[in-house]
């Protein structure tokens, strides 16, 4: 008579699995009505969110008085933002049109893919731009030095490919996992922790991994960002011109507050290495890092400039 140990019992039933090839998003299960109204409402948030981008990469571009190391940043942002809010809101979209929506598994792990990608880019690029502004407003007279175009290109890159490679390596762990049912997602775009509830096999250490890698991405460039705004802020407490002090911090207020709600939803989702179970709770806060801030950056962070201001004017010919 043939035994067979525990751990190959167990190998030998997950063998006989039948593997999940499709998952249901649920997206917003509301009546029908509000689901139309849903659509309209994120519909033109995204219709408004590529147009206000694509205008700022075009003043960008084809303006030489934007061609700065800060607009640089925040054509890369902007680029960002388009790919972001194209990642997630077909899914979203799609599934308050037709209801409960079905996705493929490669599909699935290819959008994962590109939202973790994507959102880790935008935490180095944050980081980068709140760096540059301290240069700027800190020590003036090294910044053609330590802002050079190489320094911004290398920062640029690194922000793209950092990115790509955390992403590779976590949606490697996840889509790595069993999912042998059920097979319904309690969210409208596929997301690290509604993905680990539904594996039957141990996530512990796919749960260490995302856990490592949201503490080094998110509080890292967190903590960078901080630092620089907190120098910035003590740097124009310092200014003579009170006209000056106001309108240095409201700029810094203004991108204070842009960075605290991205990460604000952002570290309560991805720094938790339990796996979480207020799904509900998870799809608002959702929402606010892949439709609000993405609306919000460009207002924040560009259209308010008056330098931008002039380009917008001089290319719409308003007086």
């Amino acid at each position: 008579m043939l035994f067979c140990s525990p751990q190959m019992e167990t190998s030998l039933e997950l063998t006989n699995m039948t593997r999940v090839q499709q998952f249901v998003l649920l997206g917003f299960p509301t009546r029908l009505g509000i689901r139309d109204a849903l659509f309209v409402v994120f519909l033109s948030l995204y219709l408004l969110t590529l147009l206000e981008n694509t205008l700022i990469i075009y003043l960008i571009c084809s303006h030489k008085e934007l061609h700065k190391p800060m607009y640089f940043f925040l054509g890369n942002l902007s680029c960002l933002e388009m790919c972001y809010v194209s990642a997630t809101m077909p899914t979203l979209l799609v599934g308050l049109w037709t209801g409960p929506y079905h996705i493929s598994f490669i599909t699935c792990m290819t959008q994962l893919f590109f939202f973790v990608s994507l959102i880790c880019t935008e935490c180095t690029l944050l980081a980068s731009m709140a760096y540059d502004r301290y240069v700027a407003i800190c020590r003036p007279l090294h910044y053609p030095l330590l802002m050079r175009p190489q320094v911004c290109l290398g920062l640029a890159l690194s922000s793209w490919l950092g990115g790509l490679v955390v992403s590779a390596i976590k949606t490697k762990c996840i889509a790595s996992l069993i999912y042998c049912g059920p097979n319904v997602l309690n969210q409208f775009f596929c997301d690290v922790s509604p993905l680990l509830n539904l594996s039957c096999t141990h996530v512990a250490l796919t749960e260490l991994v995302d856990f490592i890698s949201a503490i080094v991405i998110f509080c890292g460039t967190l903590l960078v960002s901080l630092a620089s705004y907190s120098a910035i802020g003590m740097a124009v407490l310092r200014m003579p011109s009170a006209a000056a002090r106001r309108k240095a911090f409201s700029t810094c207020a203004s991108h204070l507050v842009v960075v605290g709600i991205f990460y604000s939803a952002a570290l309560f989702i991805y720094c938790r290495p339990s796996r979480i179970k207020s799904m509900d709770l998870n799809k608002v806060l959702s929402v606010i890092y892949t439709v609000v801030t993405p609306l919000c950056n460009p207002i924040i962070y560009c259209l308010r400039n008056k330098e931008v201001h002039t380009v917008l004017k001089k290319t719409l010919h308003w007086p």
